[in-house]
C-alpha cells in the first residue's frame, strides 16, 4: 500500500479558548488555560472578541493559534450578533472538543455560537446576580460548567444558581509560573531606583486602581496611625492610577502624612519592582483572587491583606489578615511586620505555598481531576 493510500490518522483535536479582551491580568489568565494542555493531545486556538492584533500578545498566549476579532467595547453589547456569527465560522472550522470562555459575555457568544460544551471561567462577583443571567444559565446548563477563580467567588455563583450540581460549578484558583515571573523581576536596588524610592527607606508597597474597591483609604489610614511606630522615613508606595486620585491625596495631607505616601501612578509591567517593597498590603473590598499577592510571594515581599473574598484564600498560612476597613488593626499589623526578624524563613513558606496551591503543575493536576471536564471529553 502506498503512502496515499494509508488509512488517515486520527483527526487532530483542539480546545477553542474565548476571551473577552487581553488587558490588564487577562492576558496571563489565557496562558494559564493554555498551558494546562501542554503535553496533551489537544491543541489550543485562542480567540480575543476584543482588542487589536499584537505579536506580543499571540507569544503570551501561550497557544498553538491565537485569532483576534478586534471588536470595539460598543460593538459587543447588545445581542452581540456579529460576534455570534464570527464564533460560529471559528467552531466549524476544526474538531474543536470544547470551549473554555472567561467571562460572561464570551460565554453568552459561544453557547449561542456553537454547540461545544462551555466551561465557563468567572473572574468576579455578581456575575449570576441578574435573573437575566439565571435563566440563560439554566437554559443551557447542559452544555455549561462553571469555574469560579476562588471558592467565594464559586460560592457566590452557588448562591445564585442554587439547583445546579455542585460538581458543575467549582474552584480553579488563578495561578503564576513562578520561575518565569522571578526570572522577570529586578532586584531591590534597580527596583527602587525605577520607582524613585530611596534605597534604605521602609516601605509598604499597594498595587491596584484608586477605585472604591481598592479601599486605599484604609490603608493610607492605617499606615499613618502605624507611622509613629514605623522606622524612621517610612513610606507608603501606591502604585496605580484612578478616579480617587485626587480623594486619596486630600486624605493623606489631612492626616499629616503627604511627605510619607508616594503616589506612583500607573507603572508598565509593575510586578517587575516588587521587590522595592518590604511588605506588600492589599485593603480591597471582597477581592475575586489577588494575583498581586501571589507575584508579592514571587518576589519574596511579605503580604497581609483583609479577611475577606479570595484574597484571603491566598494569603491564609502565610499572610496576616485584618478586616475590611478596619485601619487600627491594619495599623497594628504593619507594625509587626516591621519587626520580622526572620524573613528568611518567611519567604520559603511564601515560595512552598506557591508551589503547592498556585503553581501551574499543581493547578493543571487539579483542572484534569476535575468530574466536568472528564464528562466534556470521555
Amino acid at each position: 500500500m502506498t503512502a496515499s493510500e494509508q488509512a488517515p490518522g486520527p483527526a487532530q483535536r483542539w480546545v477553542l479558548q474565548f476571551c473577552h479582551g487581553y488587558d490588564g491580568p487577562f492576558l496571563d489568565c489565557a496562558r494559564q488555560y493554555a498551558v494546562l494542555f501542554k503535553g496533551t493531545p489537544y491543541k489550543v486556538c485562542t480567540v480575543y472578541l476584543t482588542g487589536a492584533p499584537s505579536a506580543e500578545v499571540e507569544r503570551g498566549s501561550a497557544s498553538d493559534e491565537v485569532i483576534f476579532l478586534d471588536y470595539s467595547s460598543a460593538q459587543v453589547r447588545g445581542l452581540k450578533l456579529g460576534a455570534i456569527r464570527d464564533f460560529r465560522r471559528i467552531a466549524a472550522s476544526r474538531d474543536f472538543a470544547l470551549c473554555i470562555a472567561h467571562r460572561f459575555k464570551p460565554i453568552y457568544v459561544a453557547l449561542l455560537g456553537s454547540a461545544l460544551p462551555v466551561i465557563g471561567v468567572h473572574h468576579a462577583f455578581g456575575d449570576y446576580k441578574r435573573r437575566s443571567r439565571q435563566l440563560f444559565a439554566n437554559c443551557l446548563r447542559k452544555r455549561l460548567s462553571l469555574l469560579g477563580v476562588s471558592n467565594a467567588v464559586r460560592d457566590d455563583m452557588r448562591a445564585c444558581l442554587p439547583s445546579w450540581p455542585a460538581e458543575r460549578i467549582e474552584t480553579l484558583y488563578n495561578r503564576i509560573d513562578i520561575a518565569a515571573v522571578q526570572a522577570e523581576q529586578v532586584c531591590r536596588e534597580q527596583a527602587r531606583e525605577h520607582l524613585g524610592l530611596p534605597a534604605d527607606a521602609w516601605v509598604v508597597g499597594n498595587v491596584g486602581r484608586l477605585h472604591p474597591d481598592k479601599d486605599q483609604a484604609t490603608l493610607i489610614r492605617g499606615f499613618a496611625q502605624a507611622l509613629p511606630q514605623l522606622p524612621a522615613g517610612s513610606l507608603l508606595a501606591i502604585m496605580g492610577s484612578g478616579r480617587l486620585e485626587a480623594q486619596l491625596k486630600a486624605l493623606a495631607a489631612e492626616l499629616g502624612v503627604s511627605d510619607a505616601v508616594r503616589f506612583l501612578g500607573q507603572v508598565a509591567n509593575g510586578r517587575r519592582y516588587f521587590k522595592a517593597f518590604d511588605v506588600f498590603a492589599l485593603t480591597s473590598d471582597h477581592e475575586p483572587f489577588g494575583m498581586v499577592l501571589l507575584e508579592a510571594m514571587a518576589a519574596g515581599v511579605p503580604v497581609v491583606g483583609t479577611d475577606c473574598g479570595g484574597g484571603s484564600e491566598v494569603l491564609r498560612e502565610v499572610g496576616e489578615l485584618f478586616p475590611l476597613g478596619a485601619a487600627s488593626e491594619l495599623a497594628e499589623v504593619l507594625g509587626r511586620q516591621a519587626q520580622i526578624s526572620d524573613l528568611q524563613a518567611l519567604r520559603e513558606r511564601m515560595h512552598v505555598h506557591l508551589q503547592q496551591r498556585f503553581s501551574d503543575a499543581v493547578v493543571r493536576e487539579r483542572f484534569w481531576s476535575l468530574p466536568s471536564l472528564r464528562a466534556m471529553l470521555y
